[in-house]
């Protein structure tokens, strides 16, 4: 056993599309000892599968599953039985070799897909370790069964051993992305990821981070974390670097470490992040992100209420969201915020405490995403709530989408709510509006060509959007 084919099955491009940073990651730890190739199918929906293997002829396959669905309550894509039908079923008509499954929805949903996929093995949480010692073991003819995080056929059961997270720094290799795959549609139309730290301490009830990485941080070395960026933008010239980390900036320090390394190590280099916690924002932080090349970030509390700011299981408390929006506005940095209603608890009262804080403390010229639901993963705190309060059974396996929003007002009503919100507040985006219309998008890159604009492309949309007729009367929010 010599060769081993990884294949990205991530076809979502909305809002864009995200590079298979972990596929990359593993194809890195594998190399010392295996040939290792990447097919990309993010853009062919599996149209390339037959030349890859054949061309190939890969000793083991594995297969990352990134998605369930696209966390939209209705209307929305339920990836799974595309990744079956595109890439699955097409596999075992091109090769006998073993499959073996990975990837954040397998973690969630080991048993279902191993069953659903016909799988031979799949590896839970993070790859690096156990999917190499899996190899090394079918390498060697040794029973793979018994390693930590590895999903394994038994007696006719689907036995999920618990991952081993290893204590103290993260130690990975450097994915390498534009190396492993062609990055060019990435590279024009999203980013190149990387990572700073695994594992979450944080509560939020929703949130399956805990259980996929652990209650742990773990954080790789600053120095590393900037000269990956460093030989990647070498590489990459003008490429913008994203973090990618559920919380950028957890645990304090970290962050500002990795800003100052990158101004030592890649100065020029263009960064953003998901994942600003309102907790840890301050106006060292942003100073130092602004120097290291930061253009913009997300930041996402989630709500403004205090209410619901407690029954989300949130680190912060109003006061501290205060702050890190006035901070935010302050220091000038362009901000994408989200909002999600309808969680236990939420009622017209809480959503108008949001919208208040949204019109108060946030600029006009940043942009604010707003969702209706809450996704029910197994063994988070939001699914003991919705056993507790009858909305899911205990036999539900929860793989098909499964939301909860807070009665009475339900989806209908928090739904209808905020599409008023939105009709008088141009930078507030409703569930249903948050892919650009195709002729605005086009005339944004338009106008960024004939001005030399800079900007982060929402604040390019956001100054097409507020020139529609419908927003003609609409007071901004106060500077």
């Amino acid at each position: 056993m010599k060769r081993v084919l990884l294949i990205n099955t991530n076809t979502c491009r909305i809002p864009y599309p995200v590079a298979p940073l972990g596929l990359c990651l593993l194809a890195s730890a594998l190399r010392e000892d295996f040939e290792v190739r990447v097919h990309d199918g993010a853009f062919d929906s599996g149209a390339g599968l037959a030349e890859a293997v054949q061309g190939f002829r890969p000793d083991v396959v594995g297969l990352t599953i990134r998605n369930v669905d696209d966390l939209i309550a209705r209307g929305g894509t339920f990836f799974l039985d595309q990744v079956r039908d595109e890439f699955v079923r097409p596999l075992r008509a091109l090769t006998s070799v073993p499959l073996v499954l990975g990837g954040s929805a397998f973690s969630l949903f080991p048993a279902h897909l191993m069953d659903d996929y016909g799988a031979d093995w799949g590896v839970v949480a993070e790859g690096e370790h156990a999917f190499r010692d899996l190899l090394l073991a079918l390498r060697d003819g040794r029973d793979p069964g018994d390693l930590p995080g590895v999903v394994s056929r038994r007696d006719g059961r689907i036995v999920v051993n618990p991952p081993r997270c290893l204590p103290g720094p993260l130690v990975t290799p450097r994915a390498e992305v534009d190396l492993h795959i062609d990055f060019t549609p990435y590279r024009r139309l999203g980013s190149y990821p990387v990572q700073a730290r695994r594992g979450c301490s944080h509560g939020c009830i929703y949130c399956t981070y805990p259980n996929v990485e652990g209650r742990v941080y773990r954080l790789r070395e600053a120095s590393d974390i900037a000269g990956e960026i460093a030989e990647a933008a070498a590489r990459l010239p003008g490429a913008t670097f994203e973090f990618v980390d559920s919380t950028f900036n957890e645990p304090p320090g970290h962050a500002e470490a990795i800003c100052d390394a990158i101004v030592a190590a890649a100065p020029g280099v263009r960064l953003r992040t998901m994942g600003v916690n309102p907790g840890g924002v301050t106006a060292d932080l942003l100073g130092r992100m602004k120097a290291a090349g930061f253009a913009q970030i997300d930041c996402t509390p989630d709500s403004a209420s205090p209410r619901m700011i407690r029954s989300l299981g949130k680190n912060f408390t109003p006061d501290g969201l205060l702050r890190a929006a006035r901070v935010i506005r302050t220091e000038a940095m362009p901000t994408v915020w989200f909002f999600l209603f309808g969680g236990p608890g939420e009622d017209e009262s809480t959503i108008a405490e949001s919208l208040d804080f949204i019109d108060r403390e946030i600029s006009p010229d940043d942009l604010v995403l707003m969702g209706v639901g809450l996704r029910i993963y197994p063994a988070t705190p939001l699914h003991r709530i919705a056993l507790r309060e009858g909305l899911v059974g205990p036999d539900d396996d929860l793989v098909t989408p499964t939301f909860y929003v807070q009665p009475p007002l339900g989806y209908d009503g928090v739904m209808r709510l905020l599409v008023q919100a939105a009709a008088t507040r141009p930078n507030c985006l409703p569930p249903g509006e948050n892919t650009p219309d195709p002729d605005m998008l086009r005339q944004a890159v338009e106008m960024r060509a004939r001005d030399g604009l800079a900007e982060p492309m929402f604040r390019t949309l956001l100054r097409l959007r507020r020139a529609w007729p419908r927003f003609a009367g609409a007071t901004p929010a106060p500077k």
